[in-house]
């Protein structure tokens, strides 16, 4: 059975590894395993050790603490159902991942002046 804990951590190393743009693969070589481990640590199939951890937080380049982020309020919220999102957990949404991906290409000047755009446009609505 998995764990909550095992199934946050490795929607963690997922959601990180889609916004680097990095591949299964590419984590895999990088930590020095088969990339079939890092499907098996995403969906919390597989407890990931600490020393795997830190080695993960290395190749996608966060702190290990990056990982348990938001695990608190998950925690405290009711579990949803399997293959359902967990209340803000916007990174869940493909096109959400997208739209951060592209918004971080963009150079820092514009980025913020976009931001700024962003940010006007929704108290308006």
């Amino acid at each position: 059975m998995k764990h909550p804990v095992d199934v946050h951590v490795g929607k963690r190393v997922r959601h990180r590894r889609w916004m680097v743009g990095m591949t299964q693969q590419q984590l895999a070589e990088k930590v020095g395993i088969k990339f079939q481990q890092i499907q098996k640590y995403e969906t919390g199939m597989n407890r990931i050790s600490a020393s795997r951890l830190w080695d993960i937080a290395e190749a996608l380049q966060v702190p290990v603490s990056f990982f348990f982020e938001g695990l608190e309020e998950e925690q405290g919220a009711t579990r949803p159902a399997e293959g359902e999102k967990v209340p803000g957990d916007i990174l869940a949404d493909k096109e959400a991942l997208e739209l951060v991906r592209s918004y971080y290409a963009i150079p820092e000047n514009q980025r913020r002046r976009l931001f700024e755009l962003a940010r006007v446009l929704s108290d308006k609505m």
